[in-house]
């Protein structure tokens, strides 16, 4: 079993034989690299990562309106970070599509929907939407480090990372390359159905292994109200307790539950935010509680950090 990558045994036990990280986990972080990447980053404020085990439960979309959510605050300034390197939704999402990467004497230049809210992604980088990046772990640690390293972020109150599904080669490298600065921690993203607790479950005891503080919880497609009888229904019904017991019995916080709303899903494929477009729903009152929570967590994270130093 992986010993965690901020173990004294990282890259040396029997369990890390063969895996492709090893070699990284045993040589730990690079003191120039950690020093170059805290260079670069030490005008962000605020980092959350948004994970989850499974793929399908609406991680890409809360990453997009945490986002547009934060940045509804004009005197924020917000950053994006995409990492699902082979399936970067996010341009779509965020209206970027067909975008492109411009290089400045300062790096490269994220993709601003706002004047405070950059995005960069992979998908920036392809000929086409419908490329497929047929890569393996070391490229695509590669390109993590050079978003992190490369890309001129400025001065940003909050960086959200997108992330794929698993517990695999890109989060690994996103947390050992952030150790050189700092995470707030991270959002992990489920739906109310066994199939997917089973897979977070996964995720929770990934961030425990590398030391990754945990935010919360959120439960996405947490029922349906039906916009004219009014009566509501489990689509994905919670045959063991859903989010809410699962975090009780692992003592992690639920930030709160996403009813299903299927403007949600037309608004991202049109690439706005569903948070402007349908300021009265539920899910939109859900979505700003959660918001809420995390920026609270985030600063009581940030007044703890200070007073530590």
């Amino acid at each position: 079993e992986c010993p965690g990558t901020g173990s004294a045994q990282a890259g040396r036990a029997a369990a890390c034989q063969g895996c492709p990280n090893q070699g990284m986990c045993a040589a730990g972080p690079d003191p120039a690299e950690a020093a170059e990447l805290r260079t670069r980053l030490r005008a962000v404020r605020h980092t959350v990562l948004v994970l989850s085990g499974k793929g399908g439960v609406g991680k890409s979309t809360f990453s997009a309106l945490l986002a547009h959510g934060l940045a509804a605050d004009e005197t924020k300034q917000v950053a994006l970070l995409d990492i699902d390197i082979c399936g970067p939704s996010i341009p779509k999402m965020m209206g970027l599509e067909g975008e492109q990467v411009h290089q400045s004497g300062s790096g490269w230049s994220p993709v601003y929907v706002e004047e405070n809210l950059g995005v960069m992604s992979v998908g920036f980088l392809l000929s086409s939407p419908d490329d497929a990046v047929i890569w393996r772990g070391p490229k695509k640690n590669g390109l993590i480090k050079q978003f992190l390293r490369d890309v001129d972020w400025g001065e940003v109150d909050y960086l959200i990372v997108d992330t794929p599904p698993g517990t695999s080669d890109e989060h690994l490298s996103i947390v050992q390359y952030l150790s050189a600065t700092h995470i707030d921690g991270a959002v992990i993203v489920t739906t109310p159905q066994e199939v997917s607790l089973q897979d977070v479950r996964k995720e929770i005891n990934f961030c425990r292994k590398v030391k990754l503080p945990i935010i919360g919880v959120v439960e996405n497609m947490s029922g349906f109200v039906c916009p004219k009888c009014k009566n509501e229904s489990q689509i994905f019904p919670p045959t063991t307790g859903g989010a809410e017991k699962m975090c009780k019995n692992l003592n992690v916080s639920l930030l709160g539950k996403v009813p299903l709303d299927p403007q949600i899903g037309k608004s991202c494929d049109r690439g706005q935010s569903f948070l402007a477009e349908a300021p009265e729903s539920p899910a939109t009152l859900s979505y700003r509680n959660i918001i809420q929570r995390i920026q609270e967590y985030c600063e009581q994270h940030h007044f703890q950090e200070e007073k530590i130093m």
